[in-house]
């Protein structure tokens, strides 16, 4: 079997093309990630995970952002609404938070597997400043390390148990994004000593098998490159914050970056991310990125084939039950 390209890739809408079939069997992505474009209903999903995995001929993973709440790609009426992050965890005592957070992943996981997706883009353990912009402070799990740690943890450790890939998000941490990275480069002044605070949820789940980069300057590490571009900042994550797992950027098409996409491809690689993240689905600039993107090889490779390892059977599951548990908690009540 051929050694996968080290890149996720997009694609244009909620059938595969023939063009897309001929494109991802000769660039061999490592994987795939889905949007709201590419969803429709659950017997179209299948298919469509289905056809992506025979152009590659293996099971690649399959990535969606099924968050919930504000950021949801799979939507009613097939599949199941949820309340924000924030508003959950601020109703309820911690330890009800943690049972909710479980129940809320593990069914988001049962759904993601039933039409063939492996991997989710959750959970996000940025710690959420006052200041923060409304794409993190409307995800967010809270404003303080140690609650955020712990509610990541109960939701990576879920998504898991439901036979689903985790990517916790966006190390080495982006609560201090005053800025949308979709559309403005975020740069913190915060000095290292400070920054601790935003390195601790990423260091607690060190052990999970997938984190993505944060767009985001940290002047305290690298003063002039976004960290999915410093090597500094990815020394940092090795090191300092202790992940050993597969880094996946953060969409590399987003406007935080500058230059050429495919040129962003390659130095992220550079830097010392595993695997480039590329969404828009767009046909020409995916050549031109698997052009500059390489094979897995190294310690990239061990990587991604430890991640992959880590895929297991969905573990025995009452969904009914999950639900009416998960609606109980979700009462506006603070008494459970």
């Amino acid at each position: 079997m051929s050694t996968p390209r080290a890149v996720i890739f997009g694609l244009s809408g909620p059938e595969l093309t023939a063009d897309e079939r001929a494109f991802f069997a000769e660039a061999d992505p490592w994987g795939f990630i889905l949007f709201a474009r590419n969803v429709a209903a659950p017997d179209q999903l299948r298919r469509l995970t289905g056809a992506l995995r025979e152009a590659v001929g293996r099971e690649a993973p399959i990535l969606i952002d099924q968050e919930g709440g504000r950021v949801a790609r799979m939507r009613a009426p097939h599949w199941r609404e949820w309340p924000r992050l924030p508003d959950f965890c601020a109703r309820l005592p911690d330890a009800a938070v943690l049972t909710g957070l479980r129940l809320r992943h593990r069914l988001i996981a049962h759904e993601l597997r039933a039409v063939g997706i492996d991997v989710n883009c959750a959970p996000m353990v940025d710690v959420a400043r006052p200041d923060a912009d409304p794409i993190i402070a409307d995800r967010a799990l809270g404003d303080r390390a140690g609650p955020v740690a712990r509610r990541g943890r109960a939701a990576a450790e879920a998504l898991l148990e439901g036979g689903v890939l985790p990517v916790v998000k966006h190390v080495p941490g982006y609560g201090r994004a005053t800025l949308d990275a979709h559309r403005a480069l975020p740069v913190t002044d915060a000095p290292l000593d400070a920054l601790e605070e935003d390195f601790a949820p990423f260091r607690a789940l060190a052990d999970m098998p997938m984190m993505m980069t944060a767009h985001m300057i940290y002047r305290a590490i690298d003063p002039e490159r976004c960290a999915t571009v410093s090597p500094d900042c990815i020394a940092l994550i090795r090191r300092r914050i202790g992940f050993d797992g597969l880094l996946m950027t953060d969409d590399i098409g987003m406007e935080a970056l500058s230059g050429p996409v495919p040129q962003r491809a390659a130095e992220a690689i550079a830097a010392g991310c595993d695997v480039a993240l590329h969404c828009n689905g767009d046909l020409a600039q995916m050549r031109q990125v698997a052009a500059r993107t390489p094979l897995l090889a190294g310690d990239a490779l061990r990587r991604a084939e430890a991640a992959l390892a880590r895929r297991r059977a969905p573990a025995p599951f009452d969904p009914d039950e999950a639900d009416r548990r998960h609606a109980y908690l979700n009462q506006e009540r603070a008494d459970v």
